[in-house]
């Protein structure tokens, strides 16, 4: 997967980007992540990227010409390296074949957009290529978000200063997907939200800390025991913390039954 950011501060990448799992996965060549200054697509003399707004009103307004230009050269570069690619196969193969490279996603990080969710990671981390627009001021000159972007994504009911924190946010949750990234390939899967409910809570050693003991279950080897246990504490956890997303998941009748009584019981 290759990753581009568009901002205005491309230092703010260069930690996160490089260290824990986002510079392991770098590092096996699974991801290449980039920070862009789109200043640089600026075409004025002065850089200038904003501008007051029309209708006056408080705060400024990025432009659309260096945004929709550093886009459409991250897309020429996307263009160009798939050609290159399509032809060093086709030298290979008798029958040469059209590329089948895949659009990038053009995703702009905004409090309006959809709110973020690990089924949005799912679904982004199946690309082949995202391209983030990170924004400071008031916003965006309209024409970005009608013209240029695929998706809008926001990571809560909150304001920042900018939409880099957020992307890093999204990156981090759509890299650690990808395959070969975490060291136990059955991590992502039992994450909470992954299987739609909360995740069961995890033990270490020592099995008896400060009068506090593990579950006498985890202890006991008996794997298909363990499961049930872990299955029945992420549905006892997802009721007690989050018990709107239980009526998105599917649930056996057995389960029903357990979550009802446990209700009752309370």
């Amino acid at each position: 997967m290759k990753v581009d950011v568009l901002t205005l501060f491309p230092e703010m990448f260069y930690g996160v980007f490089g260290t824990s799992i986002l510079g392991k996965a770098q590092a096996k060549g699974i991801v290449s992540l980039n920070a862009l200054n789109f200043r640089e697509y600026a075409g004025n003399k002065h850089g200038q990227v904003d501008d007051m707004p029309y209708g006056g009103g408080g705060g400024m307004v990025l432009k659309p010409e260096p945004i929709f230009a550093a886009v459409e050269d991250l897309l020429n570069e996307a263009d160009q390296d798939a050609q290159s690619s399509a032809a060093a196969k086709s030298a290979e193969e008798t029958q040469p074949e059209a590329s089948s490279a895949k659009q990038p996603r053009i995703i702009l990080m905004c409090p309006q957009g959809e709110t973020f969710t690990q089924k949005k990671a799912e679904e982004l981390s199946k690309e082949e290529h995202l391209i983030f627009i990170c924004g400071h001021y008031e916003g965006y000159d309209e024409r970005i978000r009608e013209h240029l972007v695929t998706d809008e994504i926001s990571t809560g009911d909150y304001v920042l200063t900018g939409g880099e924190l957020p992307a890093m946010v999204v990156i981090d949750s759509v890299v650690r997907l990808l395959p070969g990234v975490l060291g136990n390939e059955t991590s992502a899967v039992t994450d909470s939200f992954s299987t739609g409910l909360l995740e069961y809570p995890h033990y270490t050693r020592p099995a008896e800390f400060r009068g506090h003991k593990v579950p006498d279950i985890l202890l006991s080897g008996h794997h298909k025991n363990i499961d049930a246990w872990r299955r029945e504490q992420s549905l006892l956890r997802t009721l007690t913390r989050r018990p709107d997303l239980l009526e998105q998941v599917e649930l056996t009748k057995k389960e029903k039954a357990w979550l009802d009584q446990h209700k009752r019981d309370e």
